[in-house]
């Protein structure tokens, strides 16, 4: 399958025109998560009146603190930031030094786990920055212009209650969770109010987000330790008593942790080790869907948005829909509460009914991530690495010209043009101009991750004497993990080449390739591991870059047409309508089996009859029956217990599921009527049951299916 993957980047498959990037909108009154399929992390949701807005981190990337729109959830559009720059005095914020070197750097310490809140007749986000306390930006518009309080102190990870009283309150701290009350002119906190509102031992953590609700203070909190998981602590008062309530934990949707990145330092030049930690398929860890806020849908549901870690993609969101219970919001449905699926009907849209006002919503995905550089600005997507300076670089002739500033490494070098990558797999091209690159100049396409990596071209002159020395380009692709450079000589008389990344991120694997004309292109270097770490607090990102080795101010280089394709992000045909197919299930390689019997069971991996062979009834809204190829047709009976998934002749009594799209034929049977998953124990040798509560980690508990056409 990646052999087949890469083979056809080669050949192209896919062209501009075809381009489709990732919506969770299934243009059937169904969503999948993730939300988004790149970075989206600590995102807190606001409704006004019929609209939504989402904040998130963005660390030390500008411009900064990012705030989506919605009028459905599930479609977004990026449509503000808060601030172009750091306007601190501090050259750190500038990847610069107080004698202009370049050893000054805020990686995952710039802005972060931002507030989003409505109140007297404008917009305000709250977030903190390392070493600089609290900080608020307020607008009257949400599209700006934003007005920056420093309001200092230290306050951070912070949920901010503006009450029926006029009073605010900003709730922060791990552990030992505080309540401090805002000045209203976001001057600073109100001196000697700050009060322990939870108790150390409580078992709460941080990410908070405060509600009140019929009356009732409502604080959504996150914990690490000992692994992810999200909380609600309730009081009639903001000061407490609290009592708390976990609402969601284990649902990571499939997915495991990650390869931690390790070395010792921060960001470090070339030739520091680096090593990828193990990684345990099986592990929860915090990797699970947490921190987040919770929304009521203007129908009167209840939805939280919380992140989950996708690999090196980074953590991103998932919409999951809420249950009250006994007076606590649940994650989840009645009698699965505490997990979500992956796959559920849109805000507005019930079983059986399309709500044309609500569910028909534009498909649409919240970034343009195509350039061609023609505009008079960049596009919303771009994100500078560290504050730029606005002297060295420029639109110009349909270009982006970096001019190239004196770095040892790329993630020293200033002025680098960054976007998220998108998964589950994608194909980013560039066209790269070199004619004014001079001696010691370097420039091309990198992933700004820890450790990081790219390709490019290196600008030397060679030769012992200097009249007679001659410029050269190297075609260099560098790897920051083995320290690995390979250099190619190359010959570019029109002064232009392709670069390209092969991304499959899902995978937590890359691999860069390039092209002197632009139809045919060559791998080079391995195809690399990926990893996320907690130094930058970001996924891997693709990065336009320029420095110069030599230590100076060099010349430049332009780019033009940068693209992605995302062969994946077209779901229209995950789901095999009219077509025959096996279901293997994952956790032990085994064709399920219409038993004559009438259990649904499963038989050895070479049985071939007709008992395996399966088709799908669409009964619309995402939703399907089974039909085994003999006529039957899969029944739930009773509480869906081991025995209880049987068959039935009347198509009419046949069972209905709510597809969960997986991916690469991954997928899931979801009960619209209990809230469970089919599924089949790996070890106990029962039969099938309609009890699972959702996938482990590895996929391998016996809920999650793979089907394979039969020709």
């Amino acid at each position: 399958m990646k052999r087949l993957f890469l083979l056809c980047i080669a050949a192209l498959c896919l062209t501009v025109a075809e381009a489709q990037s990732w919506t969770a909108d299934n243009g059937n009154g169904t969503f999948t998560n993730p939300l988004f399929y790149d970075e989206f992390s600590d995102p807190d949701i606001l409704r006004v009146g019929d609209d939504y807005y989402l904040a998130g981190t963005t660390m030390h990337a500008v411009p900064g603190l990012v705030i989506l729109h919605s009028r459905d959830l599930v479609n977004w559009e990026n449509i503000s930031y808060c601030f172009d720059r750091f306007d601190f005095d501090d050259p750190s914020f500038s990847l610069s030094g107080p004698d202009g070197k370049v050893r000054g750097e805020v990686y995952g310490e710039g802005i972060w786990a931002p507030c989003i809140r409505y109140a007297n007749g404008q917009f305000y986000v709250f977030s903190n920055v390392n070493g600089k306390g609290l900080q608020c930006y307020t607008a009257k518009d949400i599209h700006g212009p934003w007005t920056h309080h420093n309001m200092k102190g230290r306050i951070y990870d912070l949920g901010v209650l503006f009450d029926d009283d006029g009073k605010i309150y900003a709730i922060h701290n791990y552990g030992e969770v505080k309540c401090t009350e805002l000045k209203p002119d976001m001057s600073g906190p109100v001196e000697g109010t700050e009060r322990v509102i939870i108790p150390e031992g409580s078992g709460v953590g941080e990410g908070h987000h405060m509600y009140k609700i019929d009356g009732m203070y409502y604080l959504i909190s996150t914990d690490y330790r000992p692994n992810g998981r999200t909380l609600c602590s309730r009081s009639k008062s903001i000061w407490g008593p609290y009592e708390t309530r976990v609402i969601t934990a284990d649902e990571t949707y499939g997915y495991h942790p990650a390869a931690i990145t390790q070395w010792r330092g921060r960001i470090v030049p070339d030739g520091s080790e680096f090593r990828l930690g193990p990684v345990d398929v099986n592990a929860t860890a915090c990797t699970n869907a947490h921190q987040g806020g919770i929304v009521q849908y203007k129908d009167g549901s209840w939805w939280a948005l919380f992140m989950q870690d996708f690999h090196s993609i980074g953590r991103t969101v998932c919409l999951m829909p809420m249950t009250w219970k006994d007076g606590w919001p649940m994650v989840g449905l009645d009698g699965n509460l505490g997990r979500a699926p992956r796959t559920w009907f849109k805000p507005g849209t019930v079983l059986g009914d399309y709500c044309e006002g609500d569910a028909a919503q534009p498909m649409k995905a919240p970034y343009q991530r195509n350039e061609d550089f023609n505009g008079k600005q960049l596009g919303r997507v771009w994100q500078w690495n560290h504050n730029p300076d606005d002297r060295m670089w420029s639109l110009r002739s349909g270009r982006l010209r970096l001019n190239s500033m004196p770095a040892e490494q790329l993630m020293w070098a200033r002025n680098s043009l960054t976007q998220r990558v998108i998964g589950p797999k994608s194909i980013t091209t560039v066209e790269l101009y070199v004619k004014g690159m001079k001696d010691g100049d370097v420039c091309g396409l990198g992933n700004i991750n820890v450790p990081c990596s790219w390709i490019g071209i290196v600008k030397t002159r060679n030769g012992d004497n200097e009249k007679m020395r001659k410029d050269a380009y190297i075609l260099r692709c560098f790897e920051q993990l083995t320290n690995d450079t390979i250099d190619v000589p190359i010959n570019l008389p029109n002064g232009r080449i392709w670069l390209r990344c092969i991304g499959e991120y899902d995978d937590n694997q890359a691999q860069y390739a390039y092209s002197v004309d632009g139809q045919t292109f060559q791998t080079l270097g391995r195809m690399m591991p990926l990893s996320y770490q907690l130094t930058t607090f970001q996924g891997s990102r693709h990065a336009l870059f320029a420095f110069n080795k030599n230590g100076h101010n060099g010349g430049y280089a332009e780019f033009d047409n940068f693209t992605v394709e995302e062969p994946m992000a077209d779901r229209s045909k995950n789901i095999p309508y009219g077509k025959t197919f096996r279901i293997i299930n994952k956790a032990n390689g085994r064709p399920a089996v219409c038993d004559p019997h009438g259990i649904l069971y499963d038989t050895h991996p070479g049985d071939r009859s007709q008992r395996i062979q399966f088709r799908l009834i669409d009964r619309g809204n995402g939703c399907v029956s089974l039909k085994c190829i003999d006529g039957r047709y899969i029944k739930v009976y009773g509480e869906g217990l081991a025995g209880d998934v049987r068959f039935t002749s009347d198509e009419k009594e046949a069972e209905i599921f709510l597809w969960q799209d997986y991916l690469d034929h991954d997928f899931m049977l979801f009960s619209p009527g209990n809230h469970r998953y089919i599924g089949k124990s790996p070890t106990t040798g029962s039969p099938y049951s309609m009890d699972f509560t959702g996938p482990d980690p590895a996929r391998r508990n016996g809920s999650v299916l793979q089907w394979e056409e039969v020709q």
